[in-house]
């Protein structure tokens, strides 16, 4: 682990640092991380380029810091998602993982989510490294969750869960895609049943 010297602690937590990683983070779930380039976005947010890189350190410190930022959107999902459903019940658990997947207002989170793991994929050493990877683990430690302890140590746990993640990630994309609530929930739905029927 690397030890921040006392100034950078300080910029890390400095309200302009924060201020501006919210104006950017919203500007990126607006536009996209493609071709984001520094210029532009400090014009868009009231900044500058010599700030955003006093501030952030570089491009990618700042990309970090924004795909960070959406990391705590998603575990603050999680965390509601949890307090909703306490008891052990991958059924419920997943349904009510899908209604969130699904809300309108959460669309640009979404495909904020999906352009980076992408890019995580593409290129591993970017600033979006393991992005992918630590999502599948938030999401799967929540299916976990929502089954009962008998079940998510069990050899057919991982199992199912994945498979559940499987289909939610999938419906995610067609949804994002063509914009079908009622056909991707209906297909989640019913395959979620399906998935779990021996259960």
């Amino acid at each position: 682990m690397i030890e921040l010297s006392v100034g950078e602690r300080a910029l890390d937590v400095s309200p302009r640092r924060a201020e501006l990683l919210d104006l950017a983070y919203r500007h990126v779930l607006a536009h996209g991380l493609a071709d984001l380039s520094l210029r532009p976005l400090a014009r868009a947010i009231g900044s500058s380029p010599r700030v955003l890189l006093y501030l952030f350190g570089s491009k990618s410190g700042l990309v970090r810091a924004i795909l960070d930022r959406a990391r705590r959107d998603e575990l603050a999902a999680i965390g509601l998602i949890r307090s909703e459903q306490p008891s052990p019940d991958l059924r419920t658990g997943a349904i009510q993982l899908w209604r969130w997947l699904a809300a309108p207002e959460h669309r640009n989170v979404l495909k904020l989510w999906v352009e980076a793991y992408g890019l995580s994929l593409i290129e591993p050493t970017g600033p979006w490294a393991n992005f992918a990877r630590t999502t599948v683990e938030d999401w799967l430690d929540l299916l976990g969750s929502q089954q009962s302890p008998q079940r998510r140590l069990s050899r057919e746990g991982p199992a199912e869960r994945t498979a559940v993640l499987a289909l939610l990630r999938g419906a995610m994309l067609d949804l994002l895609a063509t914009g079908d609530r009622d056909r991707t929930t209906q297909a989640v739905e019913s395959s979620v049943q399906a998935i779990l029927r021996t259960r």
